[in-house]
């Protein structure tokens, strides 16, 4: 009689993984996360999750497009930091173009940005 395994699945099947794929360091560190000021948002003219950010960081000023439509309201995030991917290829979203994307999490309850915990320098690396 042979012993079957029970730590895998059975040979020509596929189980879903719950588990992301494994990412080497050396792809982890060609993002650039950076904190941005976000200098105006308002709502997507034509999406209804998304919100459009004029951010600044450092001394450079662009535009990202954000699904927290929803989640915040655009007066309410003017003038405050944020986490971004500051070197992610620009992609038109909707019609508007996308020249980074901010980080948040999210579950149960909701959407929050990755914020830095206090005043940090426009443009500080974050590691």
């Amino acid at each position: 009689m042979s012993e079957q395994s029970t730590t895998g699945p059975a040979a020509g099947t596929s189980v879903p993984s719950s588990e992301p794929a494994k990412v080497r360091y050396d792809d982890f560190a060609k993002l650039d996360l950076r904190v941005a000021r976000v200098l105006e948002a308002r709502e997507h003219p034509n999406a209804s999750k998304l919100l459009l950010l004029k951010i600044r960081v450092g001394t450079v000023e662009k535009q990202i497009v954000a699904g927290i439509r929803g989640h915040y309201e655009p007066q309410a995030l003017v003038g405050t930091q944020i986490v971004v991917v500051n070197n992610l290829e620009p992609a038109m979203i909707r019609g508007e173009e996308s020249n980074g994307m901010l980080l948040a999490g999210s579950d149960d309850s909701g959407v929050v940005l990755v914020r830095p915990e206090r005043e940090l320098a426009e443009g500080a690396k974050v590691k």
